[in-house]
């Protein structure tokens, strides 16, 4: 891979180079939030709602914002590294707010700063898999609700050791559950089951991360005339499902293909996916 560049609080470096700084708490103490951003034909998309959720889950971690974090700062930051890292199409971008380095846990500065690493993606656009995940429930962990879970926190190892169960058990994905046993998310996506042509989707209340490609999805539902309900998801209701979708702001949408010893039809998949493109082939020109 050609050598792409990263911002590191002002500063633009290439990343065969040392990126971050030493005493960075994200790197020591996971205390920061980030955002993974989609690019298409060159350009970063839904920046608006990832900037807001950004900022809100930084003061969530009583992190002070600089009022120069604009939705333009952030684009053109994005455009400086697309450029430069000569990206002309589909790429992925992550936006990290860290507190500033010093103290232990207790920090001595609620200051932050913005990094910014780009990497290219094998699609220029959102594509269906080709064959449907199969998935099972990551039971040795649970996810707890509490007022930082619908945001993404650097404190992601629960979602890492679902990851190394599924490869481990030769799983697309496992999907992972809170305390009451409801369904909530998988290891790297949010998600829709389908039954009788009516999506659910577990709601925000229930701990699940309140996904900028989830709520798209919602919004799309809502404007072609899907009915579209957030309600609790239990085991037994990924077993009556006609489909199972899971989404995220990277790969857009991706269709289960069995849970257990279940199999789901992927209709419903493959019409958000078109959907998808559309909206942004008419936002950005794709």
């Amino acid at each position: 891979m050609s050598v792409v560049y990263v911002y590191n609080n002002g500063q633009v470096v290439p990343n065969n180079l040392p990126t971050i700084n030493f005493g960075n708490r994200g790197h020591l103490y996971g205390d920061g939030v980030f955002e993974s951003i989609r690019v298409i034909n060159g350009k970063a998309i839904n920046v608006d709602n990832h900037l807001i959720r950004l900022i809100e889950g930084a003061k969530a971690l009583k992190m002070q914002v600089s009022e120069t974090l604009t939705k333009e700062f952030l684009e053109q930051k994005i455009a400086e590294l697309i450029h430069k890292s000569q990206l002309k199409e589909g790429a992925k971008c992550r936006v990290s707010l860290d507190r500033t380095p010093g103290g232990a846990y207790l920090p001595s500065s609620n200051d932050s700063q913005l990094y910014i690493d780009i990497q290219p993606v094998t699609k220029n656009f959102y594509e269906l898999n080709s064959f449907g995940i199969e998935m099972d429930i990551y039971l040795d962990l649970k996810l707890e609700k509490s007022f930082l879970s619908k945001f993404k926190t650097k404190n992601g190892l629960k979602y890492v050791m679902a990851a190394l169960y599924a490869q481990e058990k030769g799983l697309g994905d496992v999907f992972m559950s809170n305390d009451k046993g409801q369904v909530i998310e998988t290891s790297n996506s949010n998600i829709f089951v389908v039954h009788n042509a009516v999506l659910y989707t577990p709601g925000i209340e229930d701990g699940c991360l309140a996904g900028t490609m989830r709520m798209q999805i919602i919004n799309l539902a809502i404007a072609n005339n899907i009915k579209v309900y957030e309600c609790p998801i239990m085991p037994q209701n990924l077993l009556s499902a006609d489909e199972i979708f899971l989404t995220n702001a990277i790969q857009g949408v991706r269709w289960v293909g069995g849970f257990r010893t279940k199999k789901y039809e992927n209709t419903m998949s493959r019409r958000f996916v078109v959907l998808l493109n559309e909206f942004w082939d008419k936002t950005i020109g794709m």
